[in-house]
């Protein structure tokens, strides 16, 4: 399975990851120099969990990030299942 929020879409981003060395200037230094540049990932804060659904009776299990779980408290699970379901996912 993806790294992949099921609610808000959340994946995986690029970006680069900087080392510095020297003394900032506002500590009477010279300034900060990039020595080097590496590429990272930004990984979404994705977590497997158990959500009652009442309309069903059962529990569903969702991969969703704690932003995903904000938004679903928001419009309610019944909406995001629905939401889900009319995406083709099985829930």
């Amino acid at each position: 399975m993806p790294r992949k929020c099921q609610v808000t879409g959340k994946i995986p981003v690029r970006g680069n990851s900087y080392a510095l060395r020297g003394i900032a200037k506002k500590k009477k230094g010279v300034g900060l120099k990039v020595t080097g540049i590496k590429r990272r990932r930004f990984n979404p804060n994705l977590v497997k969990k158990k959500f009652w659904f009442p309309e069903e009776n059962r529990f569903v299990t969702l991969t969703v990030t704690t932003n995903g779980m904000r938004t679903m408290m928001k419009h309610g699970m019944a909406a995001i299942v629905r939401d889900l379901r009319n995406k083709g996912e099985t829930v």
